[in-house]
């Protein structure tokens, strides 16, 4: 990691434990979403990311204080045969560019979220989505597990640093060692179970990434100490 993202990793951890809970993460209904301030000095990006129907827009829009910004189109015949919904066959619409929301951690910092399109055709865009981002979330589902291969292949990279979330739909349950075992993860990337429905659950994901950001600018300090 780059010293300024690591600077941004430490203010980000130390914001979000001490930021008002009601605050870092609004609400996901309109009602309850929280009015923007003017203006921020410090905005970082996270990107969200996984295969097709693993509940990227659902996260987003769980966590977002504003009424999330995104590009779900309804998906038509067209899709026949390019789009694969093994596993995923209720699945009605689709994101076609990207997801978009924010949260406030405190006066002047923001997180900004980024959910990338699941679907192979659309996987070029996720390059521009890195740029710029200072850590990813990776959004797997047991029914379509190798769908995760290529995020994880792509984070790695560009020495994206990650965690990897695994979205309880409810299905048959698999322990995380399953999990790690079958992504062949490396033991210092965090592996947690989550629902993205549920704005606390998805609230834990984010704080996760953050604690393992923060982690990773102590360990640079303390490398490149003299």
């Amino acid at each position: 990691m780059h010293s300024t993202a690591s600077e941004n990793a430490a203010a980000t951890a130390a914001a979000t434990s001490s930021a008002n809970p009601a605050t870092a993460v609004a609400a996901g209904t309109d009602a309850d979403r929280i009015p923007l301030s003017a203006n921020a000095d410090n905005g970082l990006k996270i990107v969200i990311v996984g295969g097709f129907g693993v509940g990227k827009t659902t996260m987003v829009r769980s966590v977002s204080e504003i009424r999330p910004l995104n590009t779900e189109e309804t998906m038509t015949r067209a899709g026949v045969g390019v789009d694969d919904p093994t596993g995923v066959e209720g699945k009605s619409t689709t994101t076609v560019a990207f997801d978009f929301g924010r949260i406030s951690i405190n006066d002047s910092s923001v997180l900004y979220l980024f959910g990338a399109p699941g679907q192979e055709r659309f996987w070029f865009l996720w390059d521009r989505l890195f740029s710029g981002t200072l850590g990813a979330v990776v959004l797997v589902d047991t029914r379509r597990l190798d769908d995760s291969w290529y995020a994880i292949d792509r984070l790695e990279a560009h020495g994206m640093p990650f965690i990897v979330a695994h979205n309880d739909f409810g299905g048959d349950r698999h322990t995380l060692e399953q999990i790690r075992d079958a992504l062949d993860l490396s033991p210092d990337v965090p592996l947690i179970h989550c629902d993205a429905r549920d704005r606390e659950s998805s609230k834990a994901v984010l704080i996760a990434l953050v604690d393992h950001l923060y982690a990773l600018s102590v360990q640079e300090t303390a490398e490149t100490a003299p």
